[in-house]
């Protein structure tokens, strides 16, 4: 699990970067088709994380 923790904090870092590199070109976040694409991979990583917990919650109990 800590791996994929990892993992989702770098891909947030990234998409935090395009943003901003979005912002400061006067794109839109919506028309930028990088953002959109890593956006998708941030929420994919949250829902596994997510599963995961969950998972983790049932178990315990």
């Amino acid at each position: 699990m800590s791996r994929l923790l990892d993992l989702l904090e770098e891909e947030r870092r990234k998409l935090n970067q395009l943003g901003e590199a979005s912002l400061k070109q006067a794109i839109p976040l919506w028309d930028s088709p990088a953002v959109q694409e890593q956006s998708r991979r941030v929420e994919e990583l949250v829902a596994r994380v997510s599963e995961m917990k969950a998972r983790h919650n049932r178990v315990v109990q």
